[in-house]
């Protein structure tokens, strides 16, 4: 089976209170078709780009093991965005945002890849995107699709509708109190888990993430303890990736609590090398050996308590 990641590829400038680095790789399904390759494949990447888009990132994505036949390049700017992060990397602001020809994408996947679709992530993107690839992957196993702010206050019926179709849904903690009025995590968390998707999880940044189920399950991971981060651009998209490229390599089509609380460790580790370095190039760096370490370092941590 193949795992299918849709969603934005970007070209990011990223500034730092000690750098400042420009036309990096970027974008949600980037960094969570990477993070998914480091525990299975094929990997999909299902997305559309410019043709401004550099030659580099499109090898970066291959040599990882991203498979991108589903990817278009068409004639426009690709999807840009510049941020600035503070001294405290917990803070930032957009500086910039171009969606280029992101704006008006029809999402097409080859039949080939479509055919064998085990896993899908729905990385952040519209609503109405994320319900045309859930429409072409009909015999999906397990979906998972990713929000922001920005869908919630502007397309809540498109999104309402996605929570009745998807498996799992994760949002970050200020989402997850703007989607339920709460500002509660907890109850948050659980009203969400009863609104719709099987399984919600909650990403609490450097604090972890927190697993709700729909029967009352609540599991809380931590975040792999780092001694210093560069920048945590999309650590929560690497996160989201190594969940799910870890379901997939385990072939599980109907997780239980137990396989998504594994899976949490894996995206934790998966988040933790991307905040080393700038872009991607952490995830790009990590190899084997350093993952199945960091893995049972995570493991053994969590077992203990």
């Amino acid at each position: 089976m193949s795992l299918v990641v849709a969603g934005m590829v970007a070209i990011d400038n990223v500034r730092t209170p000690d750098a400042d680095h420009s036309e990096l790789l970027g974008g949600s399904a980037a960094y969570a078709s990477l993070a998914a390759s480091l525990f299975t494949e094929p990997v999909y990447l299902v997305s559309i780009v410019g043709q401004d888009f550099p030659q580099r990132h499109f090898d970066t994505l291959s040599n990882q093991g991203v498979d991108l036949s589903a990817v278009e390049q068409a004639e426009g700017q690709s999807f840009t965005w510049s941020g600035e992060y503070s001294s405290d990397l917990n803070v930032r602001s957009t500086t910039a945002l171009g969606l280029g020809v992101f704006e008006n994408w029809t999402p097409k996947i080859p039949a080939q890849v479509t055919a064998t679709t085990g896993c899908v992530v729905l990385a952040n993107m519209s609503p109405r995107d994320q319900h045309q690839i859930l429409d072409l992957c009909p015999d999906a196993c397990f979906t998972i699709a990713d929000t922001m702010e920005h869908w919630i206050t502007g397309e809540r019926a498109l999104l309402d509708q996605l929570l009745r179709r998807i498996d799992l849904l994760i949002l970050n903690e200020s989402e997850a109190q703007l989607f339920t009025g709460s500002n509660n995590t907890i109850r948050a968390g659980e009203q969400l888990a009863r609104a719709g998707s099987r399984w919600v999880v909650v990403k609490l940044g450097e604090y972890g993430s927190l697993l709700f189920g729909r029967e009352g399950e609540l599991f809380r991971c931590g975040a792999y303890p780092l001694r210093q981060a560069v920048d945590p651009t999309g650590a929560g998209d690497c996160f989201l990736g190594g969940l799910a490229g870890y379901l997939d390599g385990q072939a599980v089509e109907e997780p239980t609590s137990d396989d998504l609380r594994q899976a949490m460790m894996r995206g934790a580790v998966a988040a933790s090398f991307t905040c080393e370095a700038f872009s991607t190039r952490g995830v790009e760096q990590a190899d084997r050996v350093a993952i199945d370490d960091r893995v049972r370092q995570f493991v053994s941590i969590h077992s203990t308590v």
